[in-house]
């Protein structure tokens, strides 16, 4: 990939694809990926900008265009690569399960992943239902992939419900209840916020 005009070359340690050189560059790419999460989580996509990200990746900037492309590409690759990630857990949650029992398994992996990766979460709540964003491909993913977990156990289910209202409903509650229970109720049992979830999502189906 060239570097954009103006832009500073990557070093030969970022670009190199075997050996150490290899593992380097997984490395820089993954200190990118997780400064955009952790800045975007606590600023907004707006006000971070590349050098901010360069900054807090320990990288030069032209390590992210040479990765990346631009600041809107490198958004869309963490999108993606986050939900391809929560997908497979929560597929792995739900297998061999049906009913109430795959609600509740994929509750607990839901929070379970909020726990674990919290910034990619304040992520998902703060831009999947905005509209008008130039990655609304990466962010449809979302809808697709990992909210269709959920939407497939109660098509499954409760055939009489709307699965993709359904999950969108299951999917949120779990989102939000899991930071509010991290930002303000820390001290708090995940069991409790996960009772307090299946209460509220359960009692209806």
């Amino acid at each position: 990939m060239t570097t954009p005009p103006g832009q500073p070359s990557p070093t030969t340690h970022d670009t190199q694809p075997g050996g150490r050189a290899g593992h380097a560059h997984k490395g820089t790419r993954d200190a990118i990926i997780d400064a955009t999460v952790a800045l975007i989580a606590d600023q907004g996509f707006s006000a971070t900008s590349v050098d901010d990200i360069a900054a807090r990746a320990g990288v030069a900037k032209g390590s992210i265009y040479y990765n990346f492309g631009s600041k809107t590409a490198l958004f869309e690759a963490v999108i993606n690569e986050g939900v391809q990630r929560l997908t497979a857990v929560l597929r792995a949650a739900a297998e061999g399960k049906d009913g109430r029992d795959a609600v509740a398994a994929l509750v607990h992996e839901l929070l379970a992943q909020v726990q674990a990766h919290p910034d990619f979460a304040k992520v998902l709540v703060a831009e999947v239902f905005r509209s008008g964003r130039d990655w609304q491909d990466s962010i449809r993913l979302v809808r697709e992939e990992s909210m269709g977990v959920f939407a497939s156990v109660v098509s499954a289910s409760w055939p009489e419900r709307d699965p993709s209202l359904t999950a969108a409903a299951i999917f949120g509650a779990t989102l939000v209840a899991g930071l509010d229970w991290l930002a303000f109720q820390p001290t708090r049992p995940v069991a409790d916020v996960r009772r307090a979830v299946l209460a509220t999502v359960l009692d209806p189906l």
